[in-house]
């Protein structure tokens, strides 16, 4: 029996065109050679898995090869591995410059593949600048790292860096069908893209989890297998969930989401792969973007007739509620209710992007039928009557009387509905929004709808124009404003405007030129507060003096302020001053101020 080589060592690139997914970087090289243009030092970073080493390897074979060897000489006295995480001290750099002044026996080039070399210590990289920067003509570094990041900028200026990408899901698949077709295996093409996408760039891992597939379902490798395997939630589940959203079925997304944490999924994975879903939907609804989705074509096409269910603000909304989810996961304390709660408000969700709930139909623009109970019209019938006929033509609110009877008749006439817009541009302030199961249901502001219809009322509007020669200025007397200012600081006092109450009890208003209130204030700070609030007060003395061109000066003299007691003797003096017995009961029980 012979042992069994994983398929990341049987398939690894013996040549630059074998590398997946990394083009560019292995044409720069190959014209490099053949050039003759080639750095002496060289760092290859990216991510794991994606063909650094391998390209060192192949790169060290082809500067040694020539005519004169045969096309499977491996060079391999030619070529030092270092693995920098074992062998990261200064030591070990002085052992690898010592070995750097000898010659190559065979072939042109040395060359010293330096693996993890972010490993290396600050004195190692120290000890490896000088050879580093200024090499024998024989030797060549290749530098391999996952974190570019960490290497010092010294090591980064005497190389030529190449940044390798990850490999995509395309090129993923594409490879492991060429493993598969290889070694007999059927492979689903859905099947195949789970695992490229489960490797998520790294064409190791990709290969690593296709054998660990292969050894579970055999040579027949199906999608189911695949997802059965890798514990992976199937397209299916999120195709299922989110018919389920769209027709605002809750109980049956609850039982999936039921399901799916039976199945040893947590809550987070599936409200992220959900959040995926959408925005997989969301790109189907471009045809420019369609590109961006990495699925297969059987896949695709699910996902394009499912985006025409949906609209894009819908979409928008879902994203928006799912990612919201996603944030407060980890901190919530009931984290399948959070991930229950998010599903209930998708399957909430209109095509238009606004939640169910009875106000959104009166932001719609749809008509709705003008039925209410008779106490109504008792009520809002003089409200209704005259300002009906400011309405414009296009209105569908006649400027006929309205009356119970007239309503029972709209069920046959042209008349019968009224339209949300006729009722919100109508001047009349006590003409609100009519449902039918709620005829006085108050609309919220906090729309599209809304603000369109607020523009629309502020064009309809006229401009009042108040002729001030028309407003009434009654004389009073200084006693009279007195006792109303009183009345108003006892109202608001009742009301528990404390504050307020107290700041007008400092000084007793007095009449000056006519009709200007004056009041003096021991501090800015209670200017301030009378300040804000005063059109409360300006407007009742106002309406109660029958007078309107009332004005309030403010005066802050602070030689008046009040002086405050801070020790134990300026508080009894305070006391002593207000009551004067307090100095008698002291004395009589002898007792001290400390």
């Amino acid at each position: 029996m012979e042992p069994f080589i994983v398929s990341a060592r049987k398939y690894r690139p013996k040549t630059f065109k074998d590398v997946v997914g990394q083009q560019a970087i292995t044409n720069t090289l190959l014209n490099a050679i053949d050039n003759n243009h080639l750095a002496q030092a060289l760092l290859f970073c990216g991510p794991r898995g994606v063909g650094k080493t391998t390209c060192a390897r192949i790169l060290a074979k082809q500067i040694n090869q020539d005519d004169s060897h045969k096309e499977d000489e491996d060079f391999a006295f030619n070529i030092f591995e270092l693995d920098a995480a074992s062998n990261n001290s200064v030591d070990d750099i002085r052992n690898l410059i010592d070995q750097v002044r000898i010659p190559p026996q065979v072939g042109n080039y040395k060359v010293y593949i330096i693996d993890e070399v972010h490993m290396l210590s600050s004195s190692a990289f120290n000890a490896f600048l000088k050879t580093l920067e200024e090499p024998p003509k024989h030797a060549i570094f290749i530098l391999a790292t996952t974190e570019k990041h960490k290497i010092i900028p010294t090591i980064l200026s005497r190389c030529q860096i190449f940044d390798f990408k990850r490999i995509t899901v395309k090129d993923a698949t594409e490879y492991l069908k060429y493993i598969a077709e290889n070694q007999g295996i059927t492979a689903e093409e859905e099947a195949l893209h789970i695992i490229a996408q489960k490797a998520d760039g790294a064409m190791r891992d990709a290969l690593s989890i296709f054998d660990r597939v292969v050894s579970f379902s055999g040579s027949n490798l199906t999608r189911k297998a695949v997802t059965e395997n890798l514990n992976v939630l199937d397209y299916d589940t999120y195709f299922a969930a989110t018919d389920y959203i769209i027709e605002h079925n809750i109980p049956q997304v609850l039982i999936q989401f039921n399901k799916t944490l039976s199945l040893g999924f947590d809550g987070h994975h599936f409200i992220n792969g959900l959040a995926s879903h959408f925005r997989d939907l969301m790109v189907c609804k471009h045809q420019e973007t369609i590109p961006l989705l990495e699925v297969g074509e059987v896949t695709k096409k699910k996902y394009q007739t499912q985006s025409q269910k949906t609209s894009s603000s819908f979409l928008l909304q879902a994203l928006d509620i799912a990612n919201d989810c996603d944030l407060k996961y980890k901190t919530s304390k009931n984290q399948r209710l959070l991930v229950e709660l998010t599903l209930m408000k998708l399957s909430s969700i209109n095509f238009d992007g606004e939640k169910k709930n009875p106000e959104s139909l009166a932001l719609q623009n749809k008509t709705i039928s003008f039925i209410a109970p008779a106490s109504f019209f008792k009520k809002e019938h003089k409200n209704l009557e005259a300002p009906n006929k400011q309405l414009n033509a296009n209105k569908s609110v006649t400027t006929e009387e309205v009356t119970p009877k007239k309503v029972a008749e709209t069920k046959t006439t042209d008349k019968q509905h009224i339209t949300t817009e006729s009722v919100v541009t109508t001047p009349v302030p006590s003409v609100k929004k009519i449902d039918l199961k709620n005829p006085i249901k108050r609309v919220s502001g906090l729309s599209i709808s809304s603000l369109k219809v607020k523009k629309e009322h502020e064009l309809n509007k006229k401009e009042h124009v108040i002729d001030e020669s028309k407003l009434p200025k009654d004389a009073f007397s200084e006693e009279k404003l007195q006792n109303l200012w009183t009345k108003f600081v006892n109202i608001i006092d009742a009301k528990g405007q404390k504050i307020l109450a107290s700041n007008l009890n400092a000084d007793a208003p007095k009449l000056k030129e006519g009709n200007t209130i004056w009041i003096e204030l021991p501090n800015d700070t209670m200017k301030k507060e009378i300040e804000r609030e005063q059109y409360e007060l300006m407007e009742f003395l106002k309406k109660e003096l029958n007078n309107y061109f009332l004005e309030l000066q403010i005066k802050v003299n602070e030689t008046t302020e009040t002086k405050f007691a801070f020790t134990p003797e300026e508080k009894y003096e305070k006391l002593r001053q207000k009551n004067p017995v307090i100095d008698l009961l002291r004395k009589e029980f002898d007792m001290d101020l400390t």
